[in-house]
């Protein structure tokens, strides 16, 4: 069985070590500028074009992430990049979930008791009560009911806040008010008070946090933004936080990573700004879930995380 990886040289070595003792059985090796050699599975993480043409026999590619969106751009770009026969398979949590969970319940819960305001006045040294708004109808809606946003809705339901989760297709999940497909897109986001997008970034998707909706949304609502930087019209929040539709922002990803440090986001006090590191994919995790599904694969068994190229993820 033989592998082929790749990842930004930088974080490379550690990776192979792992999957090199997670796969001992395999001929493990970090591709380089013109191998075309045979490979039965290949483990990436933003490849260039150049590994995958020509790339004949190809059984399945690993993508160590749960976003497959720099792929695809590539087989957007370049029909045919990817071998056509070859399954591409994404990251399933990867130790992302209790992250996110812990991040968006953060940034939540920021926001409910106000500390984001009382940050403020504190700066001013200004001793204020501030009343937390009412839990009954602090709602929160999640945009995107994969593995993430769904250990992320389960983890706020206890707090008694309502929470409803929003996918494409329909989900079942305790303690949570779900809606699927556009023709209950807009129902959902009515009076949302807290928007967290984890949806994935696909054509479809791309530029979905504008002005139409936030002004759906409850005024003085809150966007959490941990998915992709090209989900945000960038402008279209800004207007909106001059105009006090949205109240105050927590990003995550960005369009340009690192952002620049001439960005207005950075100038604007009541967006709350992260480097992209909401959920770390953790490498131990990764490289042994990976593993087990190459073996599966190997032994001719189904594998869950494949993506369906034409939805995106």
């Amino acid at each position: 069985m033989k592998v082929i990886f790749y990842t930004p040289p930088k974080e490379a070595a550690d990776w192979l070590r792992d999957f090199a003792h997670a796969m001992p059985e395999a001929e493990l090796r970090e591709w380089q500028p013109g191998d075309d050699a045979p490979a039965d599975f290949a483990v990436v993480w933003r490849p260039p074009r150049e590994m995958f043409t020509p790339r004949a026999g190809l059984r399945a590619v690993f993508n160590l992430g749960a976003g497959v969106d720099a792929i695809l751009a590539l087989e957007r770009e370049h029909p045919g990049t990817l071998p056509r026969d070859a399954q591409l398979i994404r990251i399933e949590d990867g130790g992302m979930a209790p992250q996110m969970a812990e991040y968006v319940g953060h940034a939540v819960l920021r926001y409910l008791r106000r500390f984001d305001e009382y940050d403020i006045l504190q700066a001013e040294r200004r001793w204020k009560v501030l009343e937390p708004h009412p839990r009954e109808t602090f709602t929160v809606g999640i945009l995107g009911m994969g593995v993430l946003g769904s250990h992320v809705a389960r983890a706020l339901a206890p707090f008694g806040m309502p929470v409803r989760g929003y996918s494409r297709s329909p989900r079942d999940i305790e303690g949570v008010k779900t809606y699927a497909g556009e023709a209950q897109f807009d129902a959902f986001l009515s009076g949302v008070k807290v928007l967290v997008n984890l949806l994935p970034h696909t054509p479809d998707t791309h530029d979905v946090l504008d002005a139409r909706v936030f002004s759906k949304l409850a005024h003085g609502a809150y966007l959490i933004n941990v998915a992709r930087g090209a989900h945000l019209v960038e402008q279209d929040l800004l207007d909106a936080l001059a105009s006090g539709q949205i109240a105050a922002a927590t990003l995550d990803v960005f369009r340009e990573e690192p952002l620049s440090a001439n960005h207005p986001f950075w100038r604007q006090p009541r967006i709350t700004i992260t480097p992209h590191s909401s959920a770390l994919t953790l490498r131990a995790e990764s490289v042994a879930q990976v593993a087990a599904k190459i073996a599966a694969l190997a032994r001719g068994e189904s594998v869950t995380g494949v993506v369906d190229l034409a939805r995106g993820y």
